[in-house]
Parts: structure tokens; C-alpha cells; sequence
């Protein structure tokens, strides 16, 4: 579970936050735990800011439900790879989740876990087709128009095979996903269906919508 980021364009560390009564991260090793066997916590180094501190007072694993809490780097793959450190070395999956999107559902855990039962996939990641068009800029200036066809928007909890995701890190890379490091050396890498709900707190307003869509939920 990564929570490692510093929340740049948050503001703060959104990850620790709370929402509906729990931090943003505890909901997100909640969504873990019927399909995982042990939950890692990778969190940024120095301090969290004491005004977005998960419980006044609570320190490592009991503040977000995790089995071990372990620090992570100055990127995210650095941050991936001490979470790594702290997995059992007898692990035949591993599933890297961004804590940030606290609305992830068990059942997507379970989907992409289930996939590397089927043909020889060594990672399976959720997406959800591209919506919008897209354009292409330099500046304020529009350079061309992509197509959208064979695109799709990217999210976590994204599963692997964990000798395959070893070996990938092993070369200290860097990708906005893990998946794009096995996909640079050549892994098979196979998509689900991935849940509109479960999208990523980027900005303030984003808490509001996933504490409304909680509190829906619930009715």
C-alpha cells in the first residue's frame, strides 16, 4: 500500500487525512484485507503534517490497520520497492495499491488477483475506457487530436507476479505505475475492468465526493 507521496498539489498529506470517521489510508488497507493475506503501509519520510495526522497521538501500524508500516523514498518506485523489502520473501503475489484511492472496492482486489490464475499474465491492472477526446498541446495551443481507441485510464490495485515484480525493480527504474516497468522488460501485463468510484484524491474537493459517496453507500 503506497502512501509515500507528499501531496504537492493537495497541499498536504491527503493520504492521512480523515474521511467518514477513518484516514484516507485506513479505508484503502480495509478494501485490502478480504483478499490479501498481510498489508504493507509505505509512508513518507520526516514528518506528517500534525494537522492532517491520522489520530492525535497514533504511530505506526494501529494508525491505519496495516500489518507493518515501513518508509518510503523520494519517488514512488523507490517508495514501492521498501514496501517490497518488508514482503515476505515467500510471496507468490503482490498487489501495489495507491492509498489515495481510498474507494477501491474488495471485489477489484480480488479481480485482478484472480486474472493471473488465467493464461500466464504476470500483472493485471483495472482501467476503464478513455471518455473524453483528447488533445494534443504546446502551450495554449492545440497540436493535434489522439485517438482514443485503444486508450484507457489506468488505476490500482494492480497485481503481479511477485518474482516479476522483484525483478523489475531490481534495475532501480522509475514509471508512474508498476506496471510500466514490467512493461518495459517485456511482461505480459493483462487488464479488468476497473470501477469509475474508485479514483484518486487529488484534490480538496475530491474528499468531499468520496465522503458523499461513502455516505451512499450506506443508505
Amino acid at each position: 500500500m503506497v502512501a509515500g507521496g507528499s501531496g504537492v498539489r493537495f497541499g498536504g498529506h491527503k493520504q492521512f487525512l480523515p474521511l467518514a470517521g477513518k484516514p484516507v489510508a485506513a479505508w484503502s488497507v480495509q478494501a485490502a484485507r478480504p483478499a490479501c493475506d498481510g498489508v504493507v503501509l509505505v509512508v513518507p519520510s520526516g514528518p506528517i503534517n500534525a494537522d492532517v495526522a491520522p489520530v492525535p497521538g497514533a504511530t505506526g501500524a494501529d494508525a491505519w490497520g496495516a500489518d507493518v508500516v515501513v518508509v518510503g523514498g523520494a519517488t514512488r518506485a523507490s517508495s514501492v520497492r521498501a514496501g517490497l523489502a518488508a514482503v515476505p520473501i515467500e510471496a507468490a503475489v503482490i498487489v501495489v495499491h495507491d492509498a489515495a484511492r481510498p474507494l477501491a472496492s474488495p471485489a477489484l482486489f480480488s479481480s485482478v488477483i484472480d486474472a493471473l490464475e488465467v493464461g500466464e499474465a504476470e500483472a493485471a491492472i483495472p482501467a476503464l475506457a478513455v471518455a473524453d477526446t483528447l488533445k494534443q498541446v504546446t502551450g495554449d495551443r492545440v497540436t493535434g487530436t489522439v485517438d482514443r481507441e485503444h486508450l484507457v485510464a489506468v488505476q490500482t490495485p494492480q497485481a503481479f507476479i511477485a518474482a516479476s515484480l522483484r525483478n523489475a525493480h531490481d534495475a532501480a527504474g522509475e514509471a508512474t505505475d508498476d506496471a510500466g516497468l514490467l512493461e518495459a522488460a517485456g511482461a505480459t501485463v493483462v487488464v479488468v475492468s476497473g470501477d469509475p468510484r474508485n479514483f484518486k484524491v487529488t484534490q480538496p474537493e475530491d474528499l468531499v465526493v468520496a465522503e458523499a459517496l461513502l455516505d451512499s453507500a450506506d443508505q
